[in-house]
């Protein structure tokens, strides 16, 4: 038998898993957590942050730039409801995102007495924004409960997961039988070859099939492209599966030149994705098309009923597809898609200034670099008009689109890959929602180039008081800082750019500094094309 703490067990598991950073804030109740991490500091790397909010999309932005466990530690009560939104946004975006938190005094839970940070159930409370949730009532369960939580956290569709142990625990020395227990990975669904003899007998058939891909299918981009040069089909993606094929093959449609080819589409064939784009923004369907859909989540199947469903994970799924389909592809369709590509690119050309802007940014930033996005008029923007060439590489905040998640996601994509440059782009509003976490990037030295859209206002709001509620506005236009002072402030170097031109430069700059940057773009107010006619257009 090994004898340990639960802190000291927990900080054992956490290495055991491969975890090496683990953000956070330390409180009373994590003391002796906080203690064996610091026990543990040369193989896990404490990065504290300003606010638990910003350490929980820290954990966010590692995970999903990487796929690996991101790792966030809070005090109970108020800390852990305020890395909530960070939650479920890792929720909603299936990230592998683990909260470590405390409890009151084990023998006071549930008793209602108003213990420091006690919540009526905090246990619920986190059962409602993870996948599982568990408590470590003693050192002897520790190792066994952070094992099956890795692998709920990994196996099936990904998700947050969440342990507590109480106040009291974390310090108490006990036994472990297994102090080295890892999680398991519980294999994926092998594809039913009755339903993969169904799907290819449907896609025979087919004469203009569409692929759509998302999240789940972020590992198995070598299978789908060789399924769409099979098909001669084009692939498209709305956010998170951007770039799992290539914005530069041919194949490869952005959304709004996928929705001109949708017309005459026959078979949608979905790989990982909730098929977003077709069911809920296109909101209209072609006569007579056949749904297959690839995902790993049976549920998914009752969610939205397709005409074949594969449980499958999207590389086995789509491999066993390639091998059933037993006649070669149609003639290249290379020129009829680059034509799409082409018109669809003179359209959205028209959304000004965004584009102008992300163009600088795509020119400037490495082809392997990071573009974290944000709920602004660039980031909707850039989920059409941005080009990824390679997955992960767009970090989105998938469905919950929650304002104010970019620049602290942006850190945690930095800390994860920190060869690879990263730049996160947001508008006022949403970056002053963790403006307090340019300190982090000082003290950890986190070079992220955060470009700040600054419109004065909170840009959707203001433009659908005016257009749909004739100019009244409540709450919508913003009095702001000097964003450039402000990061000086902070001991960031601050830029100021008012033209595309001068982004274009700056950002050069500002790529090539060995420290974190902030660069300031004035935009008049209210001046913004809209994106919204690309990314939720009149139904047909």
């Amino acid at each position: 038998m090994h004898r340990e703490t639960t802190g000291a067990l927990i900080a054992r598991s956490l290495i055991n898993h491969r975890v090496d950073t683990i953000f956070g804030i330390p409180g009373a109740h994590m003391y002796d957590f906080n203690d064996a991490l610091y026990e543990q500091r040369h193989k896990l790397r404490f990065i504290h942050t300003r606010h638990e909010q910003g350490a929980g999309y820290m954990a966010y932005g590692y995970a999903k730039s990487t796929g690996r466990p991101g790792v966030y530690t809070v005090v109970p009560g108020p800390g852990v409801l305020n890395s909530g939104a960070a939650l479920c946004t890792a929720y909603g975006a299936n990230a592998p995102v683990l909260c470590v938190t405390g409890n009151i005094m084990s023998d006071l839970i549930g008793r209602g007495r108003g213990q420091l940070h006690e919540l009526p159930d905090q246990l619920a409370t986190l059962r409602g924004l993870t996948k599982a949730a568990a408590r470590i009532n003693h050192p002897s369960e520790a190792s066994d409960v952070m094992a099956a939580l890795f692998t709920q956290m990994l196996s099936g569709r990904q998700g947050p997961v969440a342990v507590e142990a109480p106040w009291d625990v974390f310090g108490k020395s006990g036994n472990s039988a297994n102090p080295d227990q890892i999680g398991q990975v519980l294999p994926a669904p092998s594809p039913d070859p009755d339903e993969i003899k169904k799907a290819a007998a449907v896609i025979a058939a087919a004469k203009n099939p569409l692929i759509m891909v998302g999240g789940g299918a972020v590992s198995a981009g070598r299978e789908i492209k060789e399924f769409a040069e099979r098909l001669q089909a084009p692939v498209t993606a709305h956010r998170s599966g951007k770039g799992i094929v290539s914005d530069d093959d041919p194949l490869s449609l952005d959304f709004v030149a996928a929705r001109d080819y949708w017309k005459t589409a026959d078979v949608l064939i979905g790989i990982g994705s909730r098929l977003e784009l077709q069911y809920m923004r296109w909101r209209w369907m072609p006569k007579d098309i056949k749904i297959i859909r690839i995902d790993i989540d049976p549920i998914e199947m009752v969610r939205l009923k397709p005409d074949v469903g594969i449980i499958a994970n999207a590389a086995d799924g789509t491999r066993a597809l390639i091998e059933a389909l037993k006649t070669t592809g149609p003639p290249s369709r290379r020129d009829e898609l680059l034509q799409l590509k082409a018109t669809a690119r003179s359209a959205i050309a028209e959304v000004q200034p965004q584009m102008a802007y992300l163009d600088v940014i795509r020119a400037s930033l490495p082809r392997d670099g990071f573009f974290v996005e944000e709920v602004s008029q660039m980031g909707f923007t850039g989920r059409f008009g941005f080009p990824v060439y390679a997955p992960r590489q767009y970090v989105t905040c998938g469905y919950q689109d929650n304002l104010g998640f970019g620049y602290n996601t942006a850190l945690g994509v930095k800390v994860a890959n920190p060869d690879k440059p990263v730049v996160s782009v947001s508008g006022d509003g949403g970056f002053l929602f963790g403006l307090q976490e340019l300190a982090t990037a000082v003290h950890h030295r986190i070079n992220v180039v955060a470009i700040v859209f600054n419109n004065s206002a909170y840009g959707n709001v203001l433009r659908d008081q005016r257009q749909a509620y004739q100019g009244r506005y409540i709450g919508s236009e913003l009095t702001n800082p000097d964003f450039v002072r402000l990061a000086e402030s902070f001991g960031v170097r601050g830029y100021r750019a008012s033209s595309p031109a001068a982004l274009k430069k700056t950002l050069v700059e500002a790529l090539a500094l060995d420290a974190p940057s902030v660069i300031e773009v004035p935009i008049e107010k209210g001046s913004e094309a809209s994106p919204w006619p690309f990314i939720h257009p009149p139904a047909s």
